[in-house]
């Protein structure tokens, strides 16, 4: 067969091939837009594979030298910006090795013995996945050190907040305590990439296209190599499986909820309405035509990205419920999401990691909207339940108590001696002045509660935790 075309533009597979790749094809084939951000993961798997072939009697010394030196200089290249990506070399792996075929000549084709794309996208994956799992790890510890150093600052001064259910005050709550939920909830998301970074800390490299080699491999060499714990037990799940990724992107999603119910706090709380928080001026913007707005931008884009994050988790979910064993042209479609979520979770865990401390709560504000919206009226109904009132019957007395305040616009403790009495002969306005929001507040003693004591604990605990 006779190919017109110059042997430096020709594809690296395309021996079997009479006809050129039509340029549609081209376009819509390649990933390299996207995945030459694996470069420096796929010449370390190169290094590690080329040592291991030298290791193993398969290349000569020489051989393994010029291979190694040349990857170097192409990683060298990449860094300083003086690559040439190539469209027509599709992706991250066929402009790395033409690149080193250009500097090196013939022998960079031997660094492929034993090796398919499909092995060599695997660990780069890995690798990129593993290290992004363990980066949003410690981003997300960052964060949780930063709400657990609100939550003591706050405690100092015992600030209380209306807690709520349904978005209506409930009972009152130290803002300590709501900051270590916020704590609680970002140690299991650390936790989920760590014990994600775990479960993919496996090297595929070796597997070759998918059934293995008969190439005498060391594959626990290049796997420790790579810093992985071992190599993957099965070549089809080795080059075939997302799941590594999957767990990542859902790790994301959990941790994308989170903060897009920290932001819808804060942006609720940061309106005249609420009036509890100023946010600082560093993380606001202003409006183009209204002089005196201060808009919580920070906020409402992570909580509009976390859609992007859930979506990134769909779409990958979408893609591998349908692909047979093994690797299938589909799971190019796996890098673009793991990106995106890693990227965006990355800036809104510094963004908020720089804002909570700058952010000025109102203590003043804070403990008049607890009081208000009868957040007491549960410790009344507890009050007549100590005196031996069942507590159901205890309820009723005290809905019956706040429907009458309610009607009256008046609260629980503007109730007079009479009208008490009437409701039931153990309650009068000296037991209604006594249940106040901060009484209240200290009189949650139970493990986990609101009460000063709990919170003091639950921080030492959680500095435990955070400095073992």
């Amino acid at each position: 067969m006779t190919d017109s075309r110059q042997a430096g533009d020709r594809k690296l597979w395309g021996g079997r091939f009479a006809e050129a790749t039509d340029g549609l094809v081209e376009l819509f084939n390649a990933s390299v837009g996207f995945d030459q951000r694996l470069a420096e993961q796929d010449i370390r798997g190169s290094l590690a594979h080329v040592a291991m072939l030298g290791r193993q009697g398969i290349l000569t010394e020489d051989e393994v030298a010029e291979i190694t030196a040349g990857l170097h200089g192409v990683l060298a290249d990449i860094r300083a910006g003086a690559f040439e990506w190539r469209l027509d070399r599709e992706d991250v792996h066929m402009n790395v090795e033409a690149a080193l075929r250009d500097r090196i000549g013939p022998v960079a084709g031997k660094l492929h013995t034993a090796r398919s794309r499909n092995d060599q996208v695997a660990v780069d994956f890995r690798l990129f996945t593993k290290e992004a799992a363990l980066d949003l790890a410690g981003k997300t510890r960052e964060l949780r050190a930063v709400m657990l150093a609100e939550a003591e600052k706050h405690l100092e001064t015992e600030v209380i907040l209306p807690g709520y259910t349904h978005l209506q005050v409930a009972q009152p709550i130290l803002l300590s305590h709501w900051f270590m939920a916020y704590v609680a909830m970002l140690e299991r998301d650390e936790g989920r990439f760590r014990d994600a970074a775990e479960r993919m800390d496996e090297s595929p490299l070796g597997s070759s296209a998918l059934a293995g080699t008969p190439w005498p491999l060391d594959r626990h060499a290049t796997a420790r190599e790579l810093g992985f714990a071992r190599p993957t037990a099965n070549s089809l799940d080795g080059v075939g499986s997302r799941d590594f990724a999957l767990e990542f992107l859902s790790a994301c999603a959990i941790l994308a909820a989170h903060l897009s119910r920290l932001s819808e706090e804060l942006i609720l709380y940061s309106t005249f309405e609420f009036g509890f928080i100023t946010l600082p001026d560093s993380h606001t913007t202003g409006s183009s035509i209204m002089p005196q707005k201060k808009n919580p931008d920070v906020s409402e884009l992570a909580r509009g990205k976390a859609g992007r994050v859930f979506g990134n988790l769909m779409g990958l979910l979408t893609v591998v419920k349908g692909t047979p064993l093994a690797y299938n042209k589909d799971l190019q479609e796996d890098k673009e999401g793991v990106f995106d979520s890693y990227d965006t979770l990355s800036i809104v865990l510094r963004l908020y990691a720089e804002m909570m401390p700058k952010t000025v709560w109102h203590a003043d504000v804070t403990r008049a909207a607890a009081a208000r919206g009868y957040s007491t009226a549960t410790d009344v109904a507890d009050f007549l339940a100590r005196q031996g009132v069942p507590f159901r019957e205890a309820h009723e007395v005290v809905g019956g108590l706040v429907g009458l305040a309610s009607r009256t616009s008046r609260q629980l403790w503007d109730l007079t001696d009479e009208e008490l009495r009437a409701a039931h002969p153990l309650l009068n306005a000296g037991v209604a002045q006594q249940l106040t929001v901060q009484e209240s507040v200290r009189s949650r003693q139970s493990f986990g509660g609101t009460a000063p004591d709990r919170v003091r604990e639950a921080i030492v605990t959680a500095k435990q935790a955070l400095n073992p």
